[in-house]
C-alpha cells in the first residue's frame, strides 16, 4: 500500500500563535447598526473568533455588516439575515450579541438561550420587569453564558471606587448619588410612506410594539447619521433614565453597595415627562431607593444632580458619587476625585474585598465562553440593575412621594407589597402575535 504525503496549512494547526479554527468561538450578531456595528467590528479583531452571520432588518447595515465581514481576514462565508430566528437555527455558531432597539431584547434573547448559543446581551434586559425576570429563567434553564453589556465593570476606575465603598475606606457608606444623562424632547412628525420590506421591515421593527404610523425619526439610528430616537420613546425603551444612559450607574451603584442580588425595600420619586411630542420619557426625575442595610441611593437626572450635590460640580455630567461617615469619592467614565484625595492612592489590602477583575468587557465574555466562567455581568446582575430602572419609571409615572404613597418593594418576591396599580406596570403587554 502506497501512502501519499499530504501538506497541513499553519493555519489548521495554530503555528505562530494563530488560532486553529477548531478553537474558535463562532459568532453571529443580532442588530448591526451602531453599536452591533461596533461589536462586529471588534470580535472581527478576534483571532480566537470567527464571525459567520449577522442579522438585521434594515439592508444597508447587512450589506454594510457583510462587507466588513468579507474585508477582514477569514471573514469568507459570512451570511447575512433578517429574520434573527434563521440566524439561530444554525448549529455551527456558538454566541452571539443582542444589539437591536430596547422592545426587542427580551423576545430574541429568550430565543438564543433556547438555541442553547451564549450571549453578549446589550442593555437594558428587557422592557418590563417580568420580561427580565423570563430572560433570567431561561438562561438559567438552558445554561448558557450572559455577559450584559453595562461594561463599566471593565473599567478599572469603577471597580476601585467601589472596593473603597465596600470596604469601609469611606467610613460607613450611606448615601449614593447616581447622575444620568435625561431623555431628550422631539415634536410629532408627520407620517411618511413605508420603505419596502427588503430595504427596511418595519412592521417586524415594530414588533411587540403597539402598531404606529412609519415615521424616519421614530425608528432611525445613529448608525445612520441620526440621534437614535426611539431609545426616547416610551413604546421602545425607557430613554435616558434605562438603557440610554441610566442603566450603566444604577450598576455600579449596585456593585458598591453589595446588592447585586438584591434591591431596594422602598422607592419615592418624581419626574417630568413631556406631555406632547414623539418622545415621552422623563428629561427631569429624582427617585430615592432605601435598601435594607439602610444606604439610599438617589437617582438623578443631571441637572437636579449638580444642583444638589456640590460634589459633581468637578465634573459636570453623569457619574456616581459614594458617600460615607468619612469621606466621598465621584466616579465617572475617565475621572476619578475624592475627599480626602488620599482615597485615591489607597492600596486595597489582601484581605480586603476584592471585586471581580477585567479589564476588556468583550475578551471577558469570550474568556468566560470558552471556560464557562461567570462572566462580571451574570444574568442575576442584569435582573437587579435593570429592574431598579423600570422601579424608577413607575415611581415616576405614579407620582409617588411621601405625600402620595411610597412604592414598598419586596426583593425577594420581586413585587410591589400592597400596592396592585404599581404591580400591573410590572408587566407591558405585547402586540400579537408575538409573545415571550
Amino acid at each position: 500500500m502506497v501512502g501519499f504525503p499530504y501538506v497541513l496549512l499553519s493555519r489548521v494547526l495554530g503555528a505562530n500563535g494563530t488560532v486553529p479554527p477548531s478553537e474558535r468561538i463562532a459568532m453571529g450578531f443580532i442588530g448591526v447598526g451602531s453599536m452591533g456595528g461596533g461589536h462586529l467590528r471588534t470580535f472581527l479583531g478576534y483571532d480566537d473568533v470567527q464571525a459567520v452571520a449577522a442579522c438585521d432588518l434594515r439592508r444597508i447595515f447587512r450589506e454594510r455588516a457583510v462587507e466588513k465581514a468579507e474585508q477582514h481576514k477569514g471573514g469568507k462565508g459570512f451570511r447575512a439575515y433578517s429574520d434573527y430566528r434563521e440566524l439561530l437555527a444554525r448549529q455551527d455558531i456558538d454566541a452571539v450579541t443582542v444589539a437591536t432597539p430596547d422592545h426587542w431584547h427580551a423576545l430574541i434573547g429568550i430565543e438564543v438561550a433556547r438555541n442553547g448559543k451564549d450571549i453578549y446581551y446589550e442593555k437594558p434586559l428587557a422592557m418590563s420587569v417580568t420580561d427580565g425576570k423570563a430572560v433570567r429563567e431561561a438562561v438559567k434553564r438552558y445554561g448558557v453564558t450572559f455577559q450584559f453589556g453595562t461594561q463599566q465593570r471593565s473599567d478599572e476606575k469603577f471597580r476601585f471606587a467601589c472596593e473603597l465603598a465596600r470596604n469601609g475606606r469611606l467610613g460607613k457608606l450611606h448615601t449614593i448619588v447616581v447622575s444620568s444623562h435625561p431623555s431628550i424632547t422631539c415634536p410629532n412628525q408627520l407620517n411618511q410612506p413605508t420603505p419596502s420590506k427588503d430595504e427596511f421591515d418595519y412592521d417586524t421593527w415594530l414588533g411587540p410594539a403597539p402598531w404606529a404610523p412609519y415615521t424616519y425619526e421614530r425608528c432611525a439610528s445613529r448608525a445612520m447619521g441620526t440621534a437614535g430616537m426611539w431609545t426616547h420613546i416610551y413604546d421602545y425603551s425607557l430613554g435616558g433614565l434605562g438603557g440610554a444612559w441610566g442603566i450603566h450607574h444604577v450598576d455600579i451603584a449596585q456593585w458598591g453597595n453589595g446588592t447585586d442580588d438584591t434591591g431596594p425595600v422602598q422607592i419615592e420619586g418624581t419626574g417630568v415627562i413631556p406631555a406632547d411630542g414623539l418622545a415621552d420619557t422623563p428629561i427631569e426625575w429624582e427617585v430615592e431607593h432605601t435598601y435594607a442595610n439602610g444606604v439610599k441611593m438617589i437617582h438623578s437626572s443631571t441637572r437636579i444632580a449638580n444642583r444638589q450635590w456640590k460634589q459633581f460640580a468637578i465634573r459636570k455630567g453623569p457619574g456616581i458619587l459614594f458617600i460615607g461617615t468619612e469621606g466621598w469619592i465621584l466616579v465617572g467614565r475617565g475621572y476619578l476625585a475624592a475627599e480626602p484625595k488620599s482615597l485615591l492612592t489607597t492600596t486595597i489590602g489582601p484581605d480586603e474585598i476584592h471585586l471581580p477583575t477585567s479589564n476588556n468587557h468583550r475578551r471577558n465574555f469570550i474568556e468566560c465562553v470558552k471556560t464557562r466562567r461567570q462572566t462580571i455581568c451574570p444574568i442575576e446582575t442584569a435582573v437587579r440593575s435593570d429592574t431598579i430602572c423600570h422601579l424608577d419609571d413607575i415611581a415616576i409615572r405614579l407620582g409617588r412621594s411621601p405625600l402620595r404613597g411610597k412604592l414598598k418593594w419586596d426583593p425577594q418576591k420581586e413585587e410591589f407589597i400592597n400596592d396592585e396599580t404599581a404591580n400591573r406596570l410590572l408587566t407591558r403587554p405585547m402586540r400579537s402575535p408575538w409573545r415571550l
